[in-house]
């Protein structure tokens, strides 16, 4: 028998996340866009881009300049989810720390490590034909060793290496274990709070996880709280909206659309109001809200593929000695539309499979009826 930890309210059970799903797309959506320009790549640099002639500009400027914010929003967002899910089960001793470890291997790692052969394979080939790897240049045998122990970043934020973005995943790792350890000892919300408080004094991405992360946990809270009350939550509601509409636009307005130049304690406020606010109840036909989370469980192998394609694309141009068309809106859709149907192809057919197969083989033969949480 297996069952499945869900937060205690039935209110809280309904609640699918779809707004977070939606966001969690579009977000992928702008890291894609932002990792666009890497096919002007000569080595580990961007040579000779004109920005404003990037394809369809007009429409997603915002988003071609918006991957580091888009990040601190990703790490946001899984704190929100993370504590939404797992706060109470955690804290009430249903989730044991191995089932918690095999529901994340088995999320993370089998794409991690296909991607990171994929690349490991082909970097050499591109090597041979230009004299430098594509993009990231630390392909050696310790960088391999680091990301199988999806580690990329425990040397420094700049020596990254094959798959490079797995590096804001591997960040997230060593919160997921901070996450659980702490939840044994506390599931106060000031815990969140003394977290951003030490993580703000400190710089570095790892920093800034810690901060995004567990402020969306805060957002989580304010959720569950107001599900479970009836503390006037039109009023909230509208309160929230209002909130997180403001920060945005102000956001936006006073950086001229670059978004990932706002100040870190303004996106640490406007974030998590925004996932409060999209966090809502959200009832859609059956088909829309299927749409809705398919687009979202794409996300992470979105993520794990846009690179792998570039390179592949990248080493066929070089092969044939053609430049790249950056510029040309047929080469961008082709880009983009591979990226997303290979995603949706790659979550379905060997994300969710190898899930099962992982959490079989790990979590059955060691207790029948143990409770097992949801991905």
């Amino acid at each position: 028998m297996r069952l499945e930890i869900k937060p205690a309210a039935a209110a809280v059970r309904s609640n699918k996340l779809l707004g977070l799903e939606l966001l969690r797309f579009l977000t992928a959506f702008a890291i894609l866009l932002f990792h666009y320009r890497q096919f002007a790549f000569v080595g580990d640099r961007e040579v000779g881009l004109i920005q404003d002639r990037l394809p369809i500009y007009w429409l997603f400027g915002p988003l071609y300049h918006s991957g580091p914010y888009a990040v601190r929003v990703f790490w946001c967002i899984s704190g929100f989810i993370f504590f939404w899910k797992y706060r109470d089960a955690v804290a009430g001793r249903l989730l044991d720390g191995w089932r918690f470890f095999v529901l994340r291997f088995s999320r993370l790692y089998p794409l991690h490590v296909v991607t990171l052969l994929f690349v490991a394979a082909l970097q050499p080939l591109y090597f041979q034909l230009t004299g430098y790897f594509f993009v990231y240049q630390h392909n050696d045998a310790l960088h391999f060793l680091l990301q199988l122990l999806m580690a990329s970043n425990a040397t420094t934020q700049e020596a990254l290496s094959f798959n490079g973005p797995i590096w804001s995943i591997s960040v997230e790792v060593l919160v997921y274990f901070f996450f659980f350890v702490m939840l044994l000892a506390t599931r106060s919300w000031l815990l969140n709070l003394v977290v951003i408080a030490i993580s703000l004094m400190i710089p570095g991405q790892i920093a800034d996880c810690f901060a995004f992360f567990y402020a969306g946990g805060l957002a989580a809270m304010a959720r569950q709280l107001v599900t479970s009350r009836t503390i006037h939550p039109l009023a909230v509601e509208g309160a929230s909206w209002l909130a997180a509409s403001v920060l945005l636009l102000c956001g936006y307005w006073f950086t001229n659309g670059h978004l990932e130049s706002i100040g870190l304690p303004v996106m640490l406020i406007s974030t998590p109001v925004l996932l409060y606010s999209l966090s809502r109840e959200v009832i859609l036909p059956a088909r829309l809200r299927q749409v809705v989370e398919t687009v979202g469980n794409m996300t992470y192998s979105s993520y794990l593929l846009q690179f792998p394609i570039q390179l592949t694309m990248m080493l066929g141009f070089s092969l044939i000695r053609a430049p790249v068309p950056l510029y040309g809106n047929a080469f961008f859709a082709l880009f983009v539309g591979t990226t997303l149907l290979a995603s949706y192809l790659t979550y379905r057919y060997f994300e969710e499979p190898a899930q099962r197969l992982v959490r079989d083989a790990l979590l059955q033969p060691r207790a029948a009826g143990a409770f097992i949480a949801s991905p």
